[in-house]
């Protein structure tokens, strides 16, 4: 009885492996498609590796300017870097309706232009990245719109997180309450030393809505997510970097942007790799880490066996035996 016992376990379990394999396949399924892509049968492997582009200190690029958010696409030995810049200095980029609209139609515009290859979140502000939730406007608004704008915030800042193409968030100044919200949704984070980080805008607003209790636990660990969240205590650059909110600590500048000019080195080294192998990596490595290591696995095997019929992979293994830099265009 208890050995038919023991078995009957062992086939339920391996009957929920199955199953666990069968959902993340069909959810990895579902979110190539979404980048454009389609599902060949499951390979392992690695990719081939890019050449690192050369050095350069050119900053042009061509603006695009929106009332309260800038968005440049930058050109030269930056092409393919996107620039989003909050740009609501009379209210300290905080997060109002019509920039939380604004990111929200910029960031779906990004997510299908196959040209991307990395977007730089910063603040066109100096001396503050964002102070969060628009408190002026939340104060005049009826109870049931705050619930509204709460969802719709935390819904741009998902479109964000989900992106395809690496994101970084340059924080040169402070990020409170949703500010941090924002860029918590960011792949890497990148602040100036004397840049000042928390999960509140005041004390009396102790509980984040745009995702902060899910994503600051996933970053810094639950216990010290807890304490900041709890005392709404709010750290500098050095502690954050101390803690593994940042990613990047570096001493501010005279410009005040030296947190942004450390995120555009960063994302350079991102341009020469394969734009197909980018996106699949940062799906397989944000699925994987909601599921268990097996299931991650076969995830991460679906994701690899996307760049097998590409041209960029060919490209890349024929760059490599030229022992030339590789030319991708995204396919």
């Amino acid at each position: 009885m208890a050995a038919a016992a023991a078995l009957g376990g062992l086939g339920l379990g391996l009957l929920r492996a199955r199953l666990r394999l069968a959902a993340a396949a069909a959810a990895t399924s579902a979110a190539l498609c979404r980048t454009g892509h389609r599902t060949p049968p499951l390979r392992g492997g690695v990719a081939a590796a890019a050449a690192l582009p050369s050095a350069g200190r050119s900053y042009g690029s061509q603006a695009k300017e929106e009332e309260e958010l800038r968005v440049r696409y930058l050109d030269d030995e930056h092409k393919g870097i996107v620039v989003l810049g909050l740009n609501r200095s009379h209210a300290k980029n905080a997060l109002s309706k019509n920039l939380v609209k604004m990111i929200s139609k910029a960031v779906d515009a990004l997510k299908s232009d196959k040209k991307v290859r990395t977007v730089v979140f910063r603040s066109e502000v100096p001396g503050i990245f964002c102070a969060g939730a628009d408190l002026k406007e939340r104060a005049k608004m009826h109870s049931s719109e705050v619930s509204s704008f709460v969802s719709r915030a935390r819904a741009t800042i998902n479109e964000l997180a989900n992106l395809p193409v690496p994101t970084i968030a340059a924080i040169d100044g402070t990020a409170l309450g949703g500010g941090l919200e924002l860029a918590l949704a960011c792949d890497i984070r990148v602040a100036a030393s004397s840049a000042k980080m928390g999960l509140v805008e005041t004390k009396l607003a102790i509980i984040p809505g745009a995702g902060g209790t899910q994503r600051l636990p996933r970053t810094i660990g639950v216990s010290l997510a807890k304490e900041l969240i709890f005392s709404a205590r709010i750290v500098d650059g050095e502690e954050a970097k101390s803690i593994g909110l940042i990613s990047h600590v570096v001493e501010q500048n005279e410009a005040g942007d030296a947190a942004y000019r450390r995120a555009l080195a960063l994302a350079r080294e991102f341009l020469p790799q394969g734009p197909v192998a980018m996106r699949v990596a940062k799906l397989a490595i944000n699925q994987g880490m909601e599921v268990d290591l097996v299931t991650g696995l076969a995830i991460e095997e679906a994701c690899y066996a996307q760049t097998i019929p590409t041209k960029d992979r060919i490209e890349g293994l024929l760059a490599f035996k030229e022992k030339r830099p590789p030319r991708y265009k995204g396919e």
